[in-house]
């Protein structure tokens, strides 16, 4: 195929030719509507770029198939055999996933350590997980993958399973053994979903990790504004193999998505497949030997301590190992993650990523260049030197993995929409929780609907919130108390 062409740049190109004048929706009518002063911070192009994508990009009829072509360069580009755009996320797109692979009531395996949006998908659904734990590291207080062994137990437990959702690469960049997943699932007919939201770039670069098409995954979700240059909320999930009719996945998507997707996000995602199969190897390979460099000139700084693959990839942790996410340890400093990552964005107008209560994540991507790696550095060392005015860190509960774990006492959807009450934190142990809390980012719940709460996990949320821990999808944001099921209601 040929990948010069951007289906839908191209197409915008011609629109803005032909002087189009549309009489549809936006109301801004090319910008011509828009506030003066909105227009001032937003830009003019973007308000000409925002059209109808039927009716305006393309006919009523689609009939010039400038989604659908782009959409197949996208698939060609990556070596799936369907590629869908999303204008919702990732959120959107991995919900479709689960959707056409398992419905109401019936088994789905997932890694505990799925993002919310995954969990969103259970509740939304009436579908029932069964959790595969990842790989602890207890030492580190982090988690990697779970490991295909643990797959391979879960399906022998439940043989009913529809297939298998995993996470990988994390948002810390810790990898899962993939094939060996994909082999286990296919042994038995059943799909792969990986949720590869971090791994846009992972098809483009020979030096990185393998991707999951390449791995023998069914369906692949990837998050375009993460690691490419797409616009927020650019997502695309691909399918390969015979294992998912893309007519399910494309009309489970079709069920969750917007009737009004944006031409700005279809744009962003088409240019950064041309961009990537054009330059991606050099560009990726540049920023990656930029990745080793920055780390090494980190972890050259006293008190900071800069995770890598011989933290993360070994026995009982993850099989491979993304270099971008840049995760700076702060425990010999004896500073917390929140209050680093506050100092950085009040002191040097620097936002870090991620934040717990001993790391900062400071995720670099193709795009980065001495001009943003030098700021990061000069911001670093001026933290190190400036510790003493951040200590003592807060400290924070953090269990062990045994303890972390709860029983799944009934479906998510049943106690998202039982009855329900709000308790004192310190009264809700042994109680059926009906609401996620969920440390943001990166996003992975500490707490699903339907868990029976424990202690040890009340505790690490009390003292994580006092320490700067952001829950922002709890009913009680600060938690003094949480969401329960009303007792003898919810069984499943």
């Amino acid at each position: 195929m040929d990948h010069m062409q951007a289906p839908v740049l191209e197409a915008l190109a011609r629109y803005h030719e032909r002087g189009a004048l549309p009489f549809t929706p936006p109301g801004h009518k090319q910008g011509r509507g828009a506030d003066p002063e909105v227009v001032k911070v937003l830009g003019e192009e973007v308000f000409r770029t925002d059209l109808l994508a039927f009716g305006g990009l393309d006919d009523r009829l689609g009939s010039g198939r400038v989604l659908e072509r782009a959409e197949e360069l996208m698939a060609d580009a990556v070596r799936a055999e369907h590629t869908f755009f999303s204008t919702c996320g990732s959120s959107l797109s991995v919900k479709a996933a689960m959707l056409a692979v398992a419905g109401p009531h019936e088994t789905l395996l997932v890694g505990r350590d799925a993002h919310k949006s995954v969990i969103s998908g259970l509740v939304m659904s009436g579908v029932r997980p069964v959790w595969v734990e990842p790989e602890w590291d207890g030492a580190r207080h982090i988690a990697h993958p779970p490991s295909a062994a643990s797959f391979e137990r879960a399906f022998d437990a439940h043989p009913e399973a529809r297939g298998a959702l995993v996470t990988s690469p994390t948002p810390y960049g810790s990898c899962a053994d993939l094939a060996a997943i994909a082999e286990i699932c296919h042994r038995r007919g059943r799909p792969l979903i990986v949720d590869e939201a971090w791994g846009a770039h992972l098809p483009f670069c020979s030096e990185l990790p393998s991707w999951a098409m390449d791995a023998g995954a069914d369906v692949c979700v990837t998050s375009i504004h993460k690691m490419g240059s797409g616009l927020e909320q650019g997502s695309v999930f691909h399918l390969r193999g015979d294992l998912i009719d893309p007519a399910v996945l494309k009309s489970r998507a079709d069920l969750l998505g917007t009737t009004s997707p944006s031409v700005l996000l279809y744009a962003g995602m088409d240019g950064w497949r041309r961009q990537m199969v054009l330059n991606g190897e050099e560009l990726l390979g540049e920023a990656l030997r930029r990745a080793h460099a920055v780390r090494e000139e980190i972890a050259a700084v006293d008190g900071l301590h800069v995770d890598g693959r011989a933290d993360y990839v070994g026995p009982g942790l993850a099989v491979d190992f993304d270099p971008f996410p840049v995760v700076i340890d702060l425990t010999e400093l004896a500073v917390s993650g929140y209050r680093a990552a506050d100092w950085l964005r009040e002191h040097h107008d620097i936002n870090a990523h991620l934040a717990d209560h001993r790391r900062i994540s400071t995720q670099l991507t193709h795009a980065d260049d001495p001009s943003t790696t030098g700021p990061l550095l000069t911001a670093l060392r001026d933290l190190v030197g400036q510790a003493a005015d951040l200590r003592p860190a807060p400290e924070v509960a953090v269990p062990a993995p045994g303890e972390l774990r709860m029983e799944q006492s009934c479906l998510p959807r049943d106690a998202y929409f039982g009855s329900v009450e709000d308790l004192p934190l310190a009264r809700a142990a042994g109680r059926v929780a009906a609401e996620m809390v969920t440390p943001y980012p990166p996003g992975i719940p500490a707490v699903l609907p339907g868990e029976v709460l424990k202690q040890p996990v009340l505790d690490y949320l009390r003292t994580g919130v006092k320490a700067g821990m952001n829950l922002p999808d709890a009913a009680d944001p600060a938690l003094n108390t949480i969401r329960v099921l009303v007792e003898g209601t919810g069984a499943d």
